[in-house]
């Protein structure tokens, strides 16, 4: 896939970045509300495949930690302060309403997830992309085995995201 140009918040990863995968999708929700949707409404489909992806791991003999707990994010939990957890994620830099970086580094490669809202169309449109730069073979391999689960999981996040949908009796302070 040819480097994405138009990714000026992500201009410095983007040259050492082995995959740039970018999805979109629309919703009339604030950044906090996408990402609270993206990363805290797992459905099934994703907690099989991420189900999948442990046993993976350990023949590669990757260092991975397990299933990520099951939790509910609200948006008031959502945090842009580097180095702060955030689902399976570290946030790594963001910028309220605009744009948040996420990131996981494992012994074979380092992934970032980054949501960008895009208000330049008649709708909020929010990018999700995907930058992974390879540490070892094993991370080529891991990630080429994982891709085609990934790119459904990253839809499945982007539908959850854009539809959020704040619960009964639910205060932002």
């Amino acid at each position: 896939m040819p480097t994405r140009t138009d990714l000026p918040e992500l201009a410095d990863l983007l040259p050492s970045s082995d995959v740039v995968d970018v999805k979109t999708a629309s919703g009339p929700v604030t950044l906090r509300e996408f990402v609270a949707g993206a990363l805290g409404n797992e459905s099934v489909v994703s907690r099989a495949l991420f189900a999948l992806r442990v046993p993976v791991a350990k023949v590669l003999r990757l260092e991975m930690d397990g299933m990520p707990a099951k939790t509910k994010l609200r948006p008031e939990d959502v945090t842009f302060t580097p180095g702060e957890p955030l689902s399976f994620f570290t946030v790594d830099r963001g910028e309220e309403e605009h744009y948040l970086l996420l990131k996981i580094v494992d012994n074979h490669m380092v992934a970032y997830l980054a949501i960008i809202v895009d208000d330049s169309g008649p709708a909020r449109e929010f990018k999700l992309v995907t930058l992974v730069r390879y540490l070892r073979p094993a991370g080529r391999l891991y990630f080429g085995l994982i891709r085609p689960f990934h790119h459904v999981i990253v839809y499945f996040m982007g539908r959850s995201g854009a539809r959020y949908s704040r619960p009964p009796n639910s205060v932002i302070g």
